[in-house]
């Protein structure tokens, strides 16, 4: 049965049951003070609220049978999977500029296995949840992510997670190619860098890749 949103730019209708609830990398290294972010000086001030929107939208989804996927950002410890020195990632992506730069942290930011690489204790994924790790922004760029959702039969993804104007937009933008349909829940997310860039990524959803919603709106809906 299709459930109707009160979305921007107009309505949209979607099927709880084939819709998913992306948690975009949660991780230490993005929401938790001694955390990747935090050591690269970018302000992770807003990340508790965001912890707490979350964790009532999964509460929901999961009311509603919704699939509830969690995307987790890491490499092996010998960087085997970064693409190395011929790739952009290894001189764009924060951990690995980071490790490079301070010597004592290689092995230590975003490294499978450790702290900084773990989903933070207050939004633990259950046992019937989908874990997918990658190692580029986009949830789909090397891993199963695609196939996963199309065995289950979901059409409709709600993003949310850190960072918006980063791996959030990037997978969201991949889902929008791939043919599914993407919506944004706005107060769930948190950019990485100036406020500009979550205002930036929402207007580009809205304009061109998708829809946005509140948690407010989603979570009525899941208790009607």
């Amino acid at each position: 049965m299709k459930t109707k949103l009160n979305a921007r730019p107009e309505p949209v209708e979607v099927d709880f049951q084939s819709s998913a609830l992306v948690v975009v990398d949660m991780q230490n290294a993005f929401a938790s003070k001694g955390g990747m972010f935090d050591l690269a000086g970018l302000d992770i001030s807003g990340a508790p609220a965001v912890v707490s929107v979350i964790s009532e939208l999964l509460a929901g989804a999961r009311r509603v049978g919704m699939t509830a996927v969690y995307l987790q950002m890491g490499y092996k410890a010998d960087l085997s999977n970064s693409g190395g020195p011929d790739s952009p990632n290894w001189y764009k992506e924060t951990g690995l500029r980071l490790m490079r730069e301070r010597p004592e942290w290689r092995g230590k930011l975003l490294t499978e296995g450790t702290w900084d690489f773990e989903i933070i204790d207050v939004l633990r994924p259950q046992p019937e949840d989908l874990i997918v790790v990658k190692s580029r922004y986009s949830g789909f760029s090397g891993t199963k992510l695609d196939s996963l959702l199309r065995t289950r039969g979901i059409r409709s993804l709600f993003f949310t997670g850190i960072a918006t104007n980063v791996c959030v937009e990037s997978t969201l933008r991949d889902a929008y190619f791939q043919d599914f349909w993407p919506i944004l829940i706005t107060d769930a997310t948190r950019h990485a860098g100036p406020s500009v860039l979550q205002q930036a990524t929402i207007l580009n959803v809205e304009h061109f890749l998708g829809w946005t919603v509140t948690a407010a709106e989603f979570l009525e809906k899941t208790r009607s």
